[in-house]
């Protein structure tokens, strides 16, 4: 029987078209998804049979690797409790996106171990997993409503290329598929970039819509400081832990980056393109350090999400950030060891700035000993 195909662009009711993917997978039939690479051919990885058939639709012999599709980079841990911080902050940056995440899964708390041992066998035959998370609102809305993961491959025979429209899925696959979403051609038209992780770094398996250039800038350790305003103390800090971390790596100040850790800093109340106060500007003069041409900018989600660490001054800054981001708790830490405060010295005298800036000094050195660069 050949598939049904349904022309999402111009169906009257889009949740409609979800379910009714969810019905098919649910009922161990096969999808095809347009996504942002190429369309991708679908099975509910909860069902050994529906895997088998899409391994023989595949036309390849179990042992091929079929790519997971989770719903997010927070659900990585859930099959890679042990994910390499990189590949947290790859999975953070990059999805929804491009690239599939090629890691090792050896621990026994991974949800891997809970599908069905075909399955298993189908996605982790070497012990390594593909984890993606597609950037198209169908496939994420199919996702989220589906009870676990789906296993995935490209919605084509290993002897034709990779469809980049539905016509393409319906002549390559014929009978094999129940199910296929048509959204017009696909936005890049090439497979995902494929890049295998491990706590030493990365390594691109097989070349894709994202550059070798671009990962390793994604790959880049990023520290936030946030304080109110941006214009005092979180931008000290920005610059003395630029100094420290540039002695650890042992390279001058402005190749910290190029060394792979961006420092930045921003503030929940701040306005974009404010200057520093010419009291702060002085004191991390004195300390060989410059300051003037530092514009604030405001705590954005895109900052909240790209950032590994985020330093706070205070108690209250910690708790507004949790309240409007709470997924990233782990992530956010009072400067302080001691839990205080480092108090704002706006308005006050150039002494205030000095024992501001000494007490960051202090308190981000001993954080050096406990992050590793």
């Amino acid at each position: 029987m050949p598939p049904v195909v349904i022309d999402i662009r111009s169906a009257e009711d889009a949740r409609d078209v979800v379910h009714r993917a969810v019905q098919a997978l649910a009922e161990g039939k096969l999808v095809a998804f347009p996504t942002e690479t190429v369309y991708g051919l679908a099975a509910s990885a909860l069902s050994a049979e529906a895997v088998r058939d899409l391994l023989a639709a595949k036309g390849e012999p179990l042992g091929h690797p079929l790519t997971l599709a989770i719903r997010g980079a927070d659900e990585a841990l859930d099959y890679v409790p042990e994910l390499p911080p990189l590949g947290m902050r790859l999975a953070r940056r990059c999805w929804p996106g491009p690239v599939t995440l090629l890691v090792e899964d050896n621990s026994p708390d991974s949800l891997i171990r809970k599908l069905p041992p075909l399955v298993q066998e189908a996605v982790a035959p070497s012990g390594s997993v593909g984890l993606r998370v597609p950037a198209h609102a169908m496939i994420l809305d199919v996702l989220r409503l589906i009870s676990g993961p789906l296993a995935m491959t490209g919605a084509y025979r290993a002897d034709q290329s990779p469809p980049q429209d539905a016509q393409q899925v319906v002549s390559g696959l014929a009978d094999s598929v129940h199910l296929v979403l048509d959204d017009g051609r696909t936005r890049y038209g090439q497979p995902s970039s494929v890049v295998r992780v491990d706590p030493c770094g990365f390594e691109i398996v097989r070349p894709g819509v994202v550059s070798e250039q671009t990962l390793k800038r994604l790959a880049s350790m990023v520290v936030l400081f946030v304080c109110t305003g941006n214009t005092c103390r979180s931008p000290m800090a920005e610059v003395i832990f630029r100094k420290l971390v540039a002695a650890r790596l042992g390279c001058a100040i402005n190749e910290v980056q190029e060394r792979g850790v961006l420092i930045m800093s921003a503030g929940i109340a701040a306005s974009m393109g404010g200057r520093p106060s010419p009291e702060a500007v002085d004191v991390v003069r004195g300390m060989g350090l410059d300051l003037a041409d530092h514009t604030s900018q405001p705590l954005s989600e895109r900052l909240v999400q790209q950032a590994d660490l985020i330093f706070v001054m205070t108690r209250s800054h910690r708790q507004a950030i949790l309240a409007e981001w709470p997924e990233a708790a782990e992530r956010v830490r009072l400067v302080c060891h001691d839990r205080s405060d480092v108090s704002d010295p706006i308005g006050g005298p150039a002494e205030q700035y000095a024992k501001c800036a000494e007490q960051l000094e202090a308190e981000l050195k001993t954080w050096m000993d406990e992050l590793k660069f």
